[in-house]
């Protein structure tokens, strides 16, 4: 595999490792936030990069919408869950053939957040 993404050329064997080497690293605070995110993840292969950030942004972001909060405490998590959806789409065009499902089922697994809350 050559990378899964925005990673160098070397060869990346984890989520762990792929998001190591994400180049430009995110600012300090949201490269913490995201790693504790991807955490659960870190072991998986390369791969499931982008199940993996998709799956990490999902959590979040129905976390988010259950708590209803709008504050500025949350603005942090916000744009987690917004990095993990851009990495995700962005490790997912290493192959072409696969990103129209992948946006398929991404749309549709977001798009049903609001729902499942009862909103």
């Amino acid at each position: 595999m050559n990378g899964v993404g925005s990673n160098t050329d070397a060869i990346v064997i984890s989520v762990g490792g792929w998001f190591d080497g994400i180049s430009p690293a995110p600012p300090e605070g949201l490269r913490i936030r995201l790693a504790a995110l991807l955490e659960p993840f870190a072991h998986l292969p390369a791969q499931q990069v982008p199940e993996a950030c998709l799956d990490a942004g999902e959590k979040l972001l129905e976390a988010l919408l259950a708590s209803g909060s709008t504050s500025r405490a949350t603005a942090l998590d916000l744009l987690a869950v917004d990095a993990l959806i851009t990495y995700a789409f962005q490790a997912a065009a290493d192959d072409p053939a696969l990103i129209d499902v992948r946006a398929a089922r991404a749309l549709a697994r977001i798009a049903a957040l609001p729902g499942s809350l009862g909103a």
